[in-house]
């Protein structure tokens, strides 16, 4: 059975674009996929801690080795690298703040990239024979012939990662002008629709 691991980032909720996106995405794939499996993971819902000290030691603490408490702190990790592993197809949707992903975005990531799990103590990728879609709502528009293009952190940071772990089959669509949409000049009907064709693409592919 296919899997679709679903990773949600915005603190909104129905004015969320990169939530609108992700429902027409889920509705394409599930089209495709009538008997997959979806595992939501809405990190605005969950208790994520950014990397501490404690984290730390029992990251780098042989798993033979684990107290108690090291294996508690480092259980939300463990359980957030399970749902990366089991699926087929990760879909990310976030907003673009300041040209980067989100705080919890990045603690998602810091939490998911494991030596032992899915990267190798060789530096090499664990994480393979899956793919990626990124769903991006941004305010700027960073496609090929914009002035801002360099800007474009996200798309970049979030490939990097990707590619880090081992997954090299990422495609990207790219919501940007989206605060047009916040300023009342465009619908999120109208706004989405116009993406839709993309989001069919990417989760049929």
């Amino acid at each position: 059975m296919t899997k679709l691991l679903v990773v949600e980032t915005s603190p909104r909720t129905d004015s969320s674009i990169s939530r609108n996106m992700t429902r027409h995405f889920v509705a394409h794939w599930q089209a495709v996929h009538p008997d997959g499996e979806i595992v939501e993971r809405d990190l605005a819902n969950t208790d994520l801690a950014f990397v501490t000290a404690p984290w730390l030691q029992a990251y780098f603490t042989s798993p033979e080795q684990h107290s108690p408490a090291m294996k508690d702190t480092l259980r939300v990790s463990d359980e957030l690298v399970a749902e990366l592993l089991g699926a087929d197809h990760i879909v990310i949707a976030t907003p673009v703040y300041n040209y980067n992903v989100p705080a919890v975005l990045k603690a998602w990531i810091d939490h998911i990239v494991r030596k032992g799990m899915t990267l190798g103590f060789d530096g090499k990728g664990l994480v393979t024979s899956k793919k990626a879609t990124v769903l991006l709502a941004s305010g700027g528009v960073y496609t090929e012939g914009s002035p801002i293009r360099d800007r474009d952190i996200a798309t970049q940071y979030l490939k990097l990662i990707l590619n880090v772990i081992g997954i090299t089959d990422v495609t990207i669509v790219a919501g940007g002008g989206a605060k047009a949409v916040d300023l009342g000049e465009e619908t999120m009907e109208g706004f989405v629709g116009k993406l839709d064709s993309s989001l069919l693409h990417a989760a049929a592919a």
